[in-house]
């Protein structure tokens, strides 16, 4: 049964879904149900080229799109640290709807970071109520899209590279910097706006299916209202505008779990069924082969640490989020290092493992109809996104000298 087959129509609509989760416990098992339809025909998705319009419409129509939005509007109403956990679920059956979902989060939270408390109010009830879907053109490594001022209103123009979400976005978020100036200004704009047109041109390796083409913004218009942050065209900074970052890297730190995890479960279910014990060994079941018991005890034990500092990162962040308006730089630093040793070691773990579980598996494991290099696929491609050594870089930095990290786009 495909997604499409299988998507429910809408949550309290006579759906798969009548009620609206309350609990971080019930909003996971809401996950782990999308996970569970995304991984009925995840194979052959993975080789598909069509948008992911069915994936997206099973997160807003599970709730999961909107778990971040005010209750009275809707929304779940939860804290990032459910957040996370969400992404890490979803990415278990489809690492790439998990990266969508948590770029999706993180800019539906971009109003929280930079807007002003009006702005903040209105984009969390429209989104809310109408369900966006967000998707970014945000690269930091193209060149910056420059933005005119005509009055009341700004004109975008230019290209990036990647636009993750771009194709099944409602909104998107564009970020550019004003002509004569090294002011950089964010907006949320309608993805059918005129002049921003995405290209169907991603054809990587992995993580296949989230709408990470290029696109070009050729003068887009949008009122000086929309520009997140500013009074009167000037910005109003605080400490918190910068935690973009630290978000974004823990999405990231969760969807390379939740994909880990994905390539752990799915292989010891093959190991379970079909693996078979070496000729030359002294027993006749693969479950009672020591290397093979060896593995999966190796793997989930740096898993489950893994996923324990993941937890305890988010945990700390959430703090910074209650209290945004008093978020001081050393405190914002602090975090970032924490933030940049769990990637390290997401990393590190989640390569290991989806490239490792062939070991356990055998020759035959290899056929493409099981589609377990999915997984080391979807892996590779996205932690190739900025260089890990420089997130232990942050850390080492820290641990000799006290240096915490300068807000960048990467760090």
């Amino acid at each position: 049964m495909t997604i499409t087959e299988n998507r429910p129509s809408g949550t309290g609509a006579g759906g798969r879904w009548t009620t609206t989760p309350t609990t971080p416990e019930e909003w996971i098992d809401r996950a782990r149900d999308v996970a569970t339809i995304l991984a009925e025909d995840a194979v052959a998705r993975d080789r598909g080229t069509e948008p992911p319009l069915a994936e997206v419409a099973l997160l807003k129509d599970s709730g999961l799109a909107t778990v971040l939005g005010p209750v009275e509007f809707g929304g779940g109403g939860q804290t990032w640290e459910t957040a996370y956990r969400l992404i890490r679920e979803v990415a278990t059956a489809d690492g790439s709807i998990g990266q969508l979902y948590g770029y999706h989060l993180l800019w539906f939270w971009a109003a929280r970071l930079v807007g002003t408390p009006e702005q903040i109010a209105a984009v969390e009830q429209a989104a809310t109520e109408s369900r966006w879907f967000f998707g970014g053109a945000v690269n930091p490594r193209d060149n910056d899209v420059e933005i005119a001022d005509e009055g009341d209103t700004l004109v975008y123009h230019g290209a990036k590279t990647f636009s993750t979400g771009s194709r099944v976005s409602d909104v998107t978020v564009l970020e550019g910097v004003l002509s004569g100036t090294d002011t950089h200004i964010f907006a949320i704009v309608p993805s059918n706006s005129e002049g921003l047109t995405f290209h169907d041109d991603w054809d990587n390796i992995g993580q296949r299916r989230t709408e990470s083409g290029s696109v070009t913004i050729d003068n887009v218009r949008t009122d000086w209202s929309s520009a997140a942050g500013f009074v009167d065209k000037v910005f109003q900074p605080r400490v918190y505008n910068t935690l973009n970052v630290p978000i974004i890297q823990l999405v990231f730190v969760n969807f390379y779990l939740g994909i880990a995890r994905g390539a752990l479960d799915s292989a010891a279910e093959y190991t379970r069924t079909t693996t078979r014990a070496w000729l030359h060994s002294t027993v006749d079941n693969a479950l009672d082969e020591p290397y093979i018991v060896d593995l999966y005890g190796d793997y989930t034990a740096k898993l489950w640490a893994v996923e324990a500092l993941a937890d305890a990162v988010a945990a700390e962040q959430q703090q910074l989020h209650d209290r945004a308006d008093s978020v001081t730089e050393a405190e914002r630093g602090e975090h970032e290092v924490r933030v940049a040793a769990a990637k390290a070691r997401a990393t590190e773990v989640a390569l290991e493992i989806t490239a490792g579980i062939f070991e356990a598996l055998g020759a035959r494991a290899t056929a493409s109809s099981h589609g377990f290099d999915r997984f080391w696929r979807n892996v590779r491609t996205h932690t190739l996104h900025d260089p890990v050594f420089y997130k232990r870089r942050e850390v080492g930095r820290h641990v000799l000298t006290g240096e915490l990290p300068t807000p960048t786009w990467y760090s």
